[in-house]
């Protein structure tokens, strides 16, 4: 396998950030309560007939995915966002899941700190895990590191309160920022994972970056395929990040 660098992507990266302002503003980027309105309540993220005919066990798990336009499906199928195929891969591994797709395009991790407590009350029970994947479009304002850092630790603080599991989808700036901006910036995931004891992916969306294909022709939105490699290439460490059972953890 290549070595994969940013320096072989540069211009790839670029692009897709120069591109990414359009796609969001006619996605409906904004940061006020009418975008948390759009957010489903419990089971919205598929439909009767979407789910495999194949044996799940155990209890049923709770995923609240919570994230920007990358959760949200830009450009494709509801049936086809990255939570909803989350959801069949995991059954298809036995587990019992249940996937709410809480994505909204355009957020920044400020709107998504307005919006978390509005879409956990609005769900029917605590979810099993929390998915937050956030950061891009701080990137895409040029949002300091701190302040990307900050709002994401306010929504850990209250998950935490909470008491509800959280996988942390990280993301990564172009060598472009300049490289103190690149450095704080791809330190925060880790060190808020570490800060929280929150499971973490480093860079979620590194199976596919370097691969245009696999990209809208924004460059930056992954096609379908594009997210079925992503579901491929996370979905164990989504697993993985679940909490156990309750027979599990009486039994211990």
């Amino acid at each position: 396998m290549q070595k994969r660098t940013w320096s072989k992507t540069r211009t790839l990266i670029a692009a897709m950030l120069a591109a990414f302002a359009g796609p969001l503003a006619l996605a409906g980027c904004s940061e006020n309560a009418e975008d948390a309105a759009q957010v489903p309540a419990s089971g919205a993220a598929r439909t009767e007939g979407d789910l495999p005919a194949i044996p799940v066990m155990g209890e049923e798990v709770t995923i609240l995915a919570f994230g920007d336009s990358l959760f949200a499906g830009y450009g494709v199928d509801k049936s086809d966002s990255y939570p909803a195929k989350l959801e069949l891969a995991l059954r298809a591994k036995g587990v019992n899941a249940r996937t709410v797709n809480a994505g909204v395009s355009g957020d920044t991790t400020a709107a998504g700190r307005q919006r978390l407590e509005f879409t956990l009350e609005a769900q029917q029970e605590k979810p099993d895990l929390f998915i937050l994947e956030l950061g891009g479009n701080d990137l895409l304002r040029g949002l300091s590191p701190a302040e990307t850092k900050a709002n994401l630790a306010a929504m850990m603080d209250e998950l935490q309160s909470r008491d509800i599991p959280v996988l942390l989808m990280g993301m990564r700036a172009p060598p472009n920022y300049g490289p103190e901006y690149q450095a704080d910036f791809d330190a925060l995931y880790g060190e808020l994972a570490e800060q929280y004891d929150a499971a973490l992916i480093p860079f979620w969306l590194e199976d596919i970056y370097q691969r245009p294909a696999l990209f809208q022709a924004d460059r930056i939105h992954p096609t379908e395929q594009g997210i079925e490699e992503l579901v491929a290439s996370t979905v164990d460490e989504v697993e993985a990040a679940l909490p156990e059972p309750e027979e599990t953890r009486d039994a211990a």
